[in-house]
């Protein structure tokens, strides 16, 4: 089944244009990224969104390395058919240093080795399960060597990515990286 190109459902605001909180946050993003990225400029519709995620996401780096977490958000996005974020990750898992083949199992919920795959497989749980995961999907991530304090990240990050991915699902926001094909869904969004 082919997924439904959807056009842009809310606006970006303009970034040379943009006044007060709006411009002040995507101007940081731009000296972070070197621009900034279509998520950021629809998100500054609502500043207070735009700086609560921007705070949260800024916060996430400080337990999980940079490959396991572009790792999650592209599990995040296959599994939410998010082809903004998808593509927008697979980017930026490039930059983290993931190899192709490293982005492709992880799409699938598969690690490049086994303490990742276990994250992984984790947070496919999170996913699948909303959240609700036994005993057992807990006890297989700390077996695989995760502290609590990791484990409360590895829910952090998908808790991240399932915001940004419903919101460009939502949005219809315009893919500005190179663009990514979902798994057996059509063209990305």
């Amino acid at each position: 089944m082919e997924k439904e190109k959807i056009m842009s459902r809310i606006n970006v605001i303009d970034h040379q244009s943009a006044e007060g909180k709006a411009k002040d946050l995507l101007d940081a993003v731009k000296a972070k990224l070197g621009f900034a990225p279509n998520l950021m400029t629809t998100l500054a519709q609502s500043p207070a969104v735009l700086e609560a995620y921007l705070t949260f996401s800024g916060t996430l780096g400080t337990t999980l390395n940079a490959k396991l977490r572009e790792q999650i958000s592209v599990l995040t996005a296959e599994e939410n058919g998010c082809g903004y974020c998808l593509s927008a990750h697979t980017a930026l898992g490039k930059m983290a240093g993931l190899t192709e083949e490293e982005i492709l199992a992880a799409r699938s919920g598969n690690g490049d080795d086994a303490k990742n795959g276990a994250a992984l497989k984790f947070a496919q749980a999170v996913l699948s399960k909303r959240g609700t995961v036994g005993d057992a999907d807990v006890q297989a991530v700390k077996d695989a060597g995760f502290s609590d304090g990791e484990i409360t990240e590895i829910v952090a990050n998908v808790a991240l990515n399932v915001f940004t991915n419903y919101f460009n699902n939502v949005a219809g926001t315009e893919v500005d990286f190179p663009r990514v094909e979902l798994f057996g869904r059509g063209t990305a969004a």
